[in-house]
């Protein structure tokens, strides 16, 4: 509880043991402290939930808001945790005072990332689906376009895979399509890289600020652990093992310039491939 110049009154059981639990430096004396100040001390380092606590408050305390809310993560050392904070207003007398309480709201956070995690990866191949895909494609080519980077974008299709279907069984081409979803995650190591889903038997990889050049020879890496998979595919027009052809493209975008264009740039380096032999990469 908290007066209106921020100064604690009165803390309860819970919140003196949180803070003896975690390390907390203030210690028993919580009357000496004030909120807002210690807010905006965490403000001044750059924590943006400090800004928005002390603003919160302000707001409460001012009569702008009766009530205010904010979700902010607590992470210890070995635990994710997430609190709820709010923060409401009483009178005794003349005198007005501000209740500030924090709810553990860990568990309905973890189940919330995990719903969010479900709905953005492909639940086959377990690598992002294509949704992720078209949403981290436009937010790289935005920030390429600001930075002035180049960006590329692989199409990897798998050659003959409905004859690999037809000849081993839908459950040998899903643990084809698995091991590829496995395997593409040895090629995007940065923030800036994706490999995902694109649909079917074909998958897509990005690497922004990344040359052509550089592309290429990821693409070549790709193509021969491809092959080293040594997964059968006996009546596969190239090899009687498992394939792929790779359409790559590149783009320093411009403010005109749509990442569809790139899309569509590597589409049809795709079918250059697939139209020269496959088995190959084509950019």
């Amino acid at each position: 509880m908290i007066d209106e110049t921020g100064k604690i009154q009165y803390v309860n059981k819970s919140w003196s043991t949180f803070g003896s639990n975690n390390a907390c430096i203030i210690g028993p004396n919580w009357s000496e402290v004030n909120y807002i100040v210690e807010c905006d001390k965490g403000s001044a380092m750059g924590d943006e939930f400090s800004t928005k606590a002390g603003a919160g408050i302000r707001r409460v305390i001012e009569n702008r808001d009766t009530t205010f809310y904010l979700e902010y993560p607590c992470h210890s050392p070995d635990d994710k945790r997430w609190f709820m904070m709010s923060v409401t207003h009483f009178q005794i007398s003349e005198r007005h005072f501000f209740v500030i309480s924090h709810k553990n709201i860990t568990e309905r956070k973890l189940a919330e990332e995990e719903v969010s995690h479900l709905a953005r990866i492909d639940g086959l191949t377990n690598i992002p689906n294509r949704r992720t895909f078209d949403n981290f494609i436009h937010e790289e080519w935005n920030r390429c376009t600001r930075l002035q980077k180049p960006i590329c974008l692989a199409i990897v299709d798998l050659d003959y895979f409905k004859l690999l279907n037809d000849d081993y069984g839908h459950q040998t081409g899903d643990e084809c399509l698995i091991k590829m979803g496995e395997l593409l995650k040895e090629f995007v190591n940065r923030p800036s890289d994706i490999c995902a889903r694109y649909g079917g038997e074909e998958f897509a990889l990005v690497w922004a600020d990344t040359s052509l050049k550089q592309a290429k020879l990821i693409c070549e890496r790709l193509l021969t652990k491809i092959v080293e998979l040594n997964i059968p595919n006996k009546n596969s027009a190239t090899r009687n093992y498992l394939t792929a052809s790779i359409g790559l493209a590149e783009m320093i975008p411009a403010r005109k310039d749509k990442e569809h264009e790139l899309i569509g740039k590597a589409d049809r380096m795709l079918y250059k491939a697939k139209g020269s032999g496959r088995n190959k990469v084509s950019s």
